[in-house]
């Protein structure tokens, strides 16, 4: 079995769980590591969309910005920002991927402030398009450290909803039904919500994690049903994609998931 960091088992995790012809939307980064990995072994029909207007590019490898050429290459279409949201808006993206710096139970992300909002102890850089994707794509998937500061439910700030306060309230604050979160996969493990509660639920621990180290870096109580599954790991086709061709300069592979 290859050696792989965590970085690179999360990008293969999320890079899974596409179907093909299905449409997502990213930044650069992490969810455009993934995206052009399952672009390049899983759903080559992947239409990939950034915010500032690229509409279906044929990652030839990572952009280094959202304004990269890259973001362009090939790609049927090339619109403005407010095409791209108009699309979100209109029920056109599948998928929305996200990180924030606070997450709770109902997926609700805080990018914004720690501490109150007008003298805040630290400032993020606020929603960008997070807010509009995560209101309007049918899925979103929230990428991110796990740790218990992150995973708590005294965010300070809700930038991005998730499920707000639970069942129906996505729809009573007037968004549209059956949207929101979707998967939170972690350098520790993959969760999803349960259809009911809207809760967060543990569904796999990647390999070397426990049930036990999951819950210790997670600050609030996750639904947890046994059998919990195992998270496959990265296979060696997924790795030599990634590392060859999707991000030969090692630019996010080589980053810490922790």
């Amino acid at each position: 079995m290859s050696e792989y960091n965590a970085m690179e088992l999360m990008i293969c995790v999320a890079a899974r769980m596409f179907e093909d012809g299905a449409s997502v939307s990213v930044g650069t980064g992490v969810p455009c590591a993934a995206a052009a990995l399952a672009q390049k072994l899983y759903a080559p029909n992947l239409l990939i969309m950034f915010e500032v207007g690229g509409v279906a590019p044929l990652l030839p490898s990572m952009p280094i910005s959202i304004g990269d050429s890259n973001t362009v290459y090939k790609a049927i279409q090339t619109v403005s920002m407010p095409k791209i949201m108009e699309m979100n808006q209109r029920g056109l993206v599948d998928y929305a991927f996200l990180g924030g710096a606070q997450i709770d139970m109902y997926g609700n992300i805080n990018s914004t402030v720690i501490g109150n909002h007008d003298k805040p102890k630290v400032r993020f850089p606020g929603s960008g398009g997070a807010n509009d994707f995560a209101s309007f794509a049918w899925r979103s998937v929230i990428l991110a450290p796990h740790s218990a500061r992150r995973f708590t439910n005294d965010i300070d700030y809700i930038t991005t909803p998730g499920y707000l306060t639970g069942p129906g309230a996505r729809e009573e604050a007037g968004l549209p039904a059956n949207t929101g979160p979707y998967k939170v996969i972690t350098n520790l493990a993959v969760m999803g919500f349960d259809e009911k509660t809207k809760r967060m639920k543990l569904e796999s621990v990647h390999p070397g994690v426990t049930v036990d180290d999951v819950i210790k870096n997670t600050g609030f109580e996750l639904i947890i049903e046994e059998p919990i599954g195992k998270t496959e790991p990265p296979t060696e086709e997924e790795l030599k994609i990634l590392r060859e061709e999707v991000d030969p300069f090692r630019v996010v592979i080589s980053r810490s998931a922790e």
